[in-house]
């Protein structure tokens, strides 16, 4: 093991379960508003996971009001207070981008 690995592994979070792609995720996530400091969740489905070891992120899809949001965070980041599973999803790809040029609400099987 050299020294970036030393240095990378003591920045890679334990805390966060494994979640996939379809999976249903909320992700409490820390906001600054001037010297205050809140936590939001967000809650919505796994498109993407990106990278591996510290540089891992991944993007929710959700519905506000009738505007769909789309959000990329890190998974090592600090401001990303926790994850939960919500629900287990089951797809047959690893990147669910195609779900935006659909219309209306897409379904995802559940995974056993």
């Amino acid at each position: 093991m050299n020294l970036i690995d030393k240095v990378n592994a003591k920045s890679v979070r334990t805390d966060i379960p494994e979640f996939r792609v379809g999976d249903t995720v909320r992700v409490d996530y820390k906001i600054k508003e001037g010297n205050k400091e809140r936590i939001q969740a967000f809650e919505g489905l796994v498109v993407s996971i990106k990278g591996g070891f510290v540089g891992k992120s991944f993007t929710v899809r959700k519905k506000s009001g009738s505007v769909w949001v789309k959000r990329i965070f890190k998974v090592n980041s600090p401001l990303v207070d926790k994850v939960t599973v919500t629900r287990k999803g089951y797809v047959r790809r690893a990147k669910l981008n195609f779900i935006d040029n659909m219309s209306g609400e897409y379904k995802v099987k559940e995974r056993n």
